[in-house]
């Protein structure tokens, strides 16, 4: 049975950490800040559908370069006060002095916020170009979890890639550093994006190999149209599984078809994740509702309205 919210919103949030290790498999999503007045309209109507199964937990994503953290904040606060929704922030340390990381995180613990999501961050503008770090900021995401972890009592989840991070040379090297990550205090992590079981269930074994048990929360998007397939590429640094690839070639051209084999295959794969002991599976919603709900209600666990 999946972990589920609780009733209301309490003065202490609980630790998705320990929803993870101990109640698990959670099931959980993730929106990002909305950038217009329209953007934010859609972004709660996703929010309060998907209140209705009751998640585990839900996050709120940071712009890159920190461009959307007073929006973050403000989501982030208004689930945690106006929701039945546990919030989880995502902090970054692009463009930020550990002054003003410090200014993020307080406010988050003063909202009764205590779970975060930190991760190091792309460059503004770019998400390939060249990482500068801020020259009073931090220069790894490992810092970032030892930071918070001095300032208060957090729940801390990391990223972890499944094929490896776009800037990491090897997959030996991705491993080592994921692990500092998770020995620097953090609780869980959860995946970019990944398509392939495979591909989360390699990652799973070489971390373990070791020594690091810290649980990998799997992150999963639908394919819900061709762009999709492209957006995957740029921001997993892995290419879309050959094997499936041509099955949606086939039918590029019609984007209902595209649609429904994108949910039919992530529900499978949901499936086999979960069968395989996957501690949770946190979907990226792109702040809509209905694929998320269709892929939920094909796995036929939990509580739906």
């Amino acid at each position: 049975m999946v972990a589920t919210s609780p009733t209301g919103p309490p003065g202490r949030h609980p630790s998705i950490g320990d929803l993870i290790r101990d109640d698990g498999p959670t099931f959980s999503f993730e929106f990002f800040p909305p950038k217009t007045p329209e953007m934010e309209v859609t972004l709660w109507r996703s929010i309060r559908d998907l209140e209705t199964l009751r998640p585990s937990f839900v996050s709120i994503t940071y712009g890159a370069g920190g461009s959307t953290r007073d929006t973050t904040v403000e989501v982030t606060e208004r689930v945690a006060t106006d929701t039945t929704l546990l919030p989880m922030a995502h902090l970054t340390a692009v463009n930020h002095s550990v002054a003003e990381l410090r200014n993020v995180i307080g406010r988050l613990a003063a909202a009764g916020i205590r779970n975060l999501m930190l991760i190091r961050g792309d460059p503004p503008g770019d998400p390939e170009g060249e990482w500068v770090q801020h020259p009073e900021g931090l220069g790894y995401a490992e810092d970032l979890v030892r930071l918070a972890r001095q300032i208060g009592d957090f729940s801390i989840g990391v990223a972890a890639f499944p094929y490896k991070h776009p800037r990491s040379p090897d997959i030996p090297t991705d491993t080592e550093r994921f692990v500092q990550k998770c020995r620097a205090g953090a609780d869980f992590a959860v995946t970019q994006m990944f398509f392939d079981e495979a591909d989360y269930l390699r990652l799973r074994d070489r971390v373990s190999a070791t020594g690091c048990e810290t649980p990998i929360v799997a992150g999963v998007m639908p394919v819900t149209s061709m762009k999709t397939i492209e957006m995957s590429e740029k921001f997993s640094g892995a290419p879309f599984p050959p094997k499936l690839l041509p099955r949606f070639e086939r039918v590029a051209g019609d984007p209902k078809a595209v649609r429904e084999l994108g949910i039919a295959l992530a529900s499978e794969m949901c499936r086999r994740l979960l069968d395989a002991g996957v501690p949770g599976i946190h979907f990226i919603t792109l702040n809509r509702s209905t694929a998320t709900r269709e892929v939920w209600r094909n796995l036929g666990v939990g509580v739906s309205a």
